[in-house]
Formats: C-alpha cells, structure tokens, sequence
C-alpha cells in the first residue's frame, strides 16, 4: 500500500491553525505576503490562496472592511470587491484552464463559515475528474499541486489586477 502525506493538514484537523486575529484584515499587510499566502490586495479587497483548499487554486477574497454582512459594505468597497472576484476567476481560466468555478460565500456560522464574522468569497476551481474515491474511503483529499507552486503560477498574473 501507498502512504499519501499531507502534513500541512494536521494543523487544521487538531485546531492548531486557530488564528489570533482575523486573516482577511492582517494577512495583506505582513511584508512576507507569499508566507500568507497573499496573491494581490486592491484599495478595498485582498485576494488570497486559501491555506486549507477543496481544490488546487482555491482563492478566498474579501473586503479589507472588516464587516460580516454583505449589505452594510460602501458602494465603493462592494464594487472593488466584485470587479476583483470578477477579474479573478478569469485569471483562474487563463492560467488553471479549469472546466469550471465553484463560488460561494457562507454568511454566519450555520451557513457553513469558518470565519464568519468576515465575509469573503471562496472561488473554487474545478476539472472533470478532481474527485474520486479518496474523501470517501480514506477522508483524505489529494492536491495536486503545493499551495507555494499554486502561488508561484498565479501571483504575477494578480499584480496585473492592480493595473487593470
């Protein structure tokens, strides 16, 4: 039998990775940004790899407002965040090539939000064949590519989102 590793994972599965403040408000401003695994950040938006992905290129985006409901954001700042979710899946298409996108936002805790007292968007890539047996038999799924190798392919075409 093959051994599949994935040491990153147990951070998570024991609640090690339990943040001290909230990601979408300090990530972007670290000098490191690929430690934190920062693509890009607007005037009113960072875009982001997320740390613990469903699937290779799983951004999360969110407004730098920390805010948790959709409706209480400035006109400003929705838009900047729209035209980032926008222009962001189509870099996904260029440079991913994948079949298709999952998006999703889960606003308060019941609808499924890991950090909901910050709103953000998970833009999920997606290609025929990217599940298979492993998260039902062994719980376990496979990433084909490491989240630094994600972040190396996509991060120079982000910076050309402060351009556009």
């Amino acid at each position: 039998m093959k051994q599949l590793w994935a040491p990153w994972r147990m951070a998570y599965i024991d609640g090690g990775s339990k943040e001290t403040s909230c990601i979408f408000c300090t990530k972007f401003q670290e000098s490191d940004l690929k430690a934190g695994l920062v693509l890009v950040h607007t005037p009113h938006t960072v875009v982001m790899l997320n740390k613990y992905p469903y699937n290779s290129g799983h951004l999360l985006l969110a407004p730098k407002r920390h805010e948790n409901q959709l409706a209480n954001l400035p006109s400003e700042e929705f838009i900047d965040l729209n035209e980032a979710l926008r222009r962001s899946i189509e870099i996904l298409r260029k440079v991913l090539n994948p079949g298709g996108v999952n998006l999703g936002m889960n606003l308060g805790k019941c609808a499924g939000a890991g950090i909901e007292d910050h709103l953000h968007w998970h833009v999920v890539p997606r290609w025929e064949g990217d599940t298979n047996f492993m998260p039902v038999t062994a719980e376990t799924r496979v990433m084909p590519q490491h989240l630094f190798d994600s972040y190396d392919q996509l991060q120079p075409h982000f910076q050309n989102l402060l351009l556009q």
